[in-house]
């Protein structure tokens, strides 16, 4: 018997095991037709619930080293609002140095006046240290359908004859990509892959026909120093920004701190008085105290003042000294969004024990 996909997350229909992807009811298989979602993926697009699934981080990796075997042409999608976090480093490795367009996504995030040239200009750089060479970098924003034309025209005088393999980390928008252009491209009116702000959601490949070739979604890859591998749903609803960052400006004396909720803390050591703007989504409060104060807070109000992730048992903030140097650079908390300081600046960042802060030019 031919094996029969969910067409929304790619997994093969099975009515045997609950835990395992794509289940569903024997019933419900009967009934099949070509458009047939698994549990996960109903309960997923009409309840936003996510059903716990057995899947290693090893089967992922299995199914992106497939793409080596083919000649086929990359696309890898990086988060805009978290450059570093969501890159793939190993993916020329993995794909056998198959070619490569990156397009980076969610450009409707930063604000209008950013100019995209200077983002590309820090993205080249930031792909070079990562020794990622694409062949074309474009930014482009998926959901509100941002140069989404100039991309397909790239892409498909770039791929030629050969299919396209959509790749890239957990939440970077690969699904929410391929639905647009389906829209966009192929009189398509709803989405045709599950799309949601939970990590992997796309359980295995999903093979889409498109002119002379296939358009191929691939599961996310998921990067360990991702917070929101750590994070309940709930946290992850609070941390995903879903329009405009607007960022919030304050002027910080040395031996204070910032709160940002209870996902990071970041302390002021030493320094001139100087600025701190925060790039972070709505939903997450910001909340300032002194220094001398900050350790007793934590203690004892993060649950209501900080409003501290409470399902996570195991949440730790570990610290790290960093220095600004002199000027305007961002300091970045993985999967968070991050904070342009003017230095120099000495500051501890408190961080989630499985993600590290780092320093970059200025994005904006």
């Amino acid at each position: 018997m031919e094996e029969l996909h969910c067409i929304g997350c790619g997994s093969v229909l099975q009515s045997h095991d609950p835990k395992k992807p794509g289940f569903i009811p024997s019933s419900a298989l009967a009934k099949s037709d070509e458009d047939i979602i698994c549990r996960r993926c109903f309960r997923l697009k009409h309840y936003n619930e996510i059903l716990p699934i057995e899947v290693t981080q090893d089967d992922f990796y299995e199914i992106i080293s497939n793409i080596g075997e083919t000649d086929s042409l990359v696309v890898m999608i990086i988060d805009i609002f978290d450059i570093e976090g969501s890159l793939i480093p190993q993916i020329n490795k993995l794909t056998n140095h198959n070619d490569c367009v990156v397009l980076v996504n969610k450009r409707d995030l930063l604000p209008k006046s950013v100019s995209e040239r200077k983002l590309l200009h820090h993205l080249r750089k930031i792909l070079a240290d990562s020794n990622l060479r694409p062949l074309e970098i474009f930014i482009m924003s998926a959901k509100r359908y941002h140069n989404i034309d100039t991309v397909m025209e790239a892409i498909s005088n770039i791929s030629g004859n050969r299919d396209i393999y959509v790749v890239g980390a957990t939440n970077v928008g690969k699904s929410t990509f391929i639905n647009t252009l389906l829209k966009s491209y192929a009189a398509s009116s709803n989405d045709i892959i599950t799309v949601s702000e939970h990590m992997g959601t796309t359980l295995n490949v999903i093979k889409i026909p498109f002119d002379h070739n296939y358009i191929i979604d691939t599961p996310g890859i998921y990067n360990d120093h991702q917070i929101g591998n750590y994070l309940s749903p709930e946290s992850l609803k609070i941390i995903t920004p879903k329009k405009e960052i607007k960022p919030r400006s304050f002027q910080l004396n040395p031996q204070q701190t910032l709160f940002i909720n209870g996902f990071a803390r970041i302390d002021f050591v030493e320094g001139p008085w100087t600025s701190f703007i925060c790039y972070f989504a709505p939903m997450i409060k910001i909340h300032r105290t002194k220094l001398s104060n900050a350790d007793d807070l934590y203690k004892n109000r993060r649950f209501d003042v900080l409003k501290y992730p409470l399902q996570e048992e195991s949440f730790a903030l570990i610290p790290h000294q960093l220095q600004i140097p002199t000027g305007k650079h961002d300091l970045i908390l993985p999967g968070l969004g991050f904070i342009t300081i003017i230095g120099p600046a000495k500051i501890i960042a408190h961080v989630h024990q499985k993600t590290m802060p780092y320093i970059r030019e200025a994005l904006i």
